[in-house]
């Protein structure tokens, strides 16, 4: 079978870094899914970016991943990882408030700079279509600030704009190189225009009140995601149970168009959204702290209003897809897509373990050893099957496919899941219901429903291909 492998060089026109995967032949070990890829590439089956999109999704090159390395330069713990969009290059940012470009893959560092911020940066967003020159960053001193790479080399920081608290995320409009958002503990959405240096506050996210005679209470926003697949869409997530989606056309008031929560936690009171993440086709993955990981389609939605839906309505909704064995209780976690058609779902853990289950299904392939303490961050890389990861730790780790064997589940995975079960039921209000297990029991019959919709899908491809 083939293994993959990494290598870099620098193009004959203009002297550009091309980082590149390719596949070194090894002993023929059977794998699943991946030897019948390479079989029909062989056989003229499947053409050079199908074959590399397939493979890439493959089971065996997942189980393939190790640790890669190590960058190491911060001096605190890294809250932020970005790739940019060529892959070549990565930014991170920590709680020692500094900024740090990377050539990840000969794990060196290229520039550092000082953000500005006077407290730990949250978030940093690579400004697309600028060469990699802006960069903005988010912090608990509450400021939103450009960092700009200017033409001589120099380095130029400003404040774009301020919130009432810390801002935890940030999002990039993906088609234009001027427009971000931000969210805070304010919660307040602000947009931001770097052409003109204006940050206009959109709304404040108010709490959803069963009983429409309280007056609602403004929430602390933790995550703010933009949907790829139709930037007008973007969804918040933070101190309740509700992921809201707002379009940005109509969004001067605080009037989500839509809302979604599992419906056992509708009431719950001591559990909130710490990441939110949009795949291609605009499934909403959320995660919440002390609780579980879900994925919403987009037909599983509240409405705007939750509370205005009778309980006949409610059962009638289908229930997300659920991901189990991860603990989020210290320094919320982030989550993500991974693979080139999204095929799997990332978290770290209170564990200190990264945790990769199968999107479709829940399973769960993998669990590796990623932090003495936890893991925070997890950021794919935009084109191969490899991710970066910060946590309590002062370095970025890198995570690729290079294992020469496909290691199994550690022994101890069982245990690890049952401790992290037991310590979220201690400091949750919701418990692991009855509800809750039929839930992850009904698993079965929607993967059978996305194994015949997949089916078909994948037929559809090889034609187009």
């Amino acid at each position: 079978m083939q293994k993959l492998c990494i290598y870099s060089f620098r193009h004959k026109r203009g002297g550009k870094k091309v980082i590149k995967l390719c596949y070194m032949e090894v002993p023929y070990r059977r794998t699943r899914d991946g030897v019948s890829e390479i079989f029909r590439r062989e056989l003229g089956l499947s053409h050079s970016r199908s074959f590399t999109r397939r493979f890439s999704a493959s089971e065996v090159v997942v189980k393939q991943i190790d640790l890669y390395g190590e960058l190491i330069g911060h001096e605190g713990c890294v809250n932020a990882v970005e790739f940019n969009s060529t892959g070549d290059l990565l930014v991170s940012g920590s709680d020692d408030t500094d900024v740090i470009f990377w050539d990840w893959a000969t794990k060196s560092r290229k520039f550092s700079l000082f953000s500005g911020h006077s407290g730990e940066i949250f978030q940093t967003r690579i400004m697309p279509f600028t060469d990699d020159r802006r960069i903005v960053t988010s912090s608990a001193d509450g400021q939103v600030r450009l960092v700009q790479v200017l033409d001589n080399g120099q380095v130029d920081t400003a404040r774009l704009g301020k919130h009432q608290g810390p801002v935890h995320s940030l999002a990039v409009d993906p088609g234009s190189p001027h427009i971000i958002y931000s969210c805070g503990d304010d919660g307040f959405v602000q947009h931001f225009d770097v052409r003109s240096w204006s940050a206009t506050k959109l709304f404040c996210c108010s709490s959803l009140t069963e009983n429409s005679k309280r007056p609602p209470n403004s929430i602390k926003l933790n995550a703010i995601v933009i949907n790829p697949r139709n930037p007008n869409y973007f969804a918040v997530g933070g101190s309740d149970v509700f992921a809201r989606v707002y379009d940005i056309r109509k969004c001067r008031s605080d009037a989500p168009v839509n809302t979604f929560c599992p419906r056992h936690l509708i009431k719950s009171k001591n559990v909130e959204i710490t990441g939110l993440a949009y795949s291609n086709t605009s499934e909403l993955l959320v995660s919440y702290s002390d609780e579980l990981i879900y994925l919403f389609q987009k037909n599983m939605g509240m409405e705007p209003y939750p509370f205005s839906l009778s309980p006949q309505d409610l059962q009638k909704l289908e229930e997300p897809q659920v991901y189990l064995g991860h603990r989020n209780a210290i320094k919320g976690k982030g989550v993500s897509f991974f693979g080139p058609n999204d095929e799997y779902v990332l978290s770290g853990s209170d564990c200190g373990n990264i945790f990769i289950w199968k999107k479709r299904g829940g399973k769960l392939l993998r669990l590796m050893f990623g932090d003495r303490q936890f893991v925070c961050q997890l950021e794919p890389h935009p084109h191969m099957p490899i991710f970066a990861t910060g946590g309590i730790e002062k370095s970025v780790k890198l995570w690729v496919p290079m294992a020469s064997e496909a290691p199994p589940l550690p022994d101890n995975v069982e245990k690890i899941m049952e401790s992290n079960r037991q310590g979220r039921e201690e400091h949750s209000d919701v418990a692991l219901t009855p509800e809750v297990i039929m839930l992850f029991l009904l698993q079965k019959r929607q993967t059978l429903a996305y194994r015949d919709r997949y089916t078909v899908e994948s037929d559809e491809d090889e034609g187009e291909a």
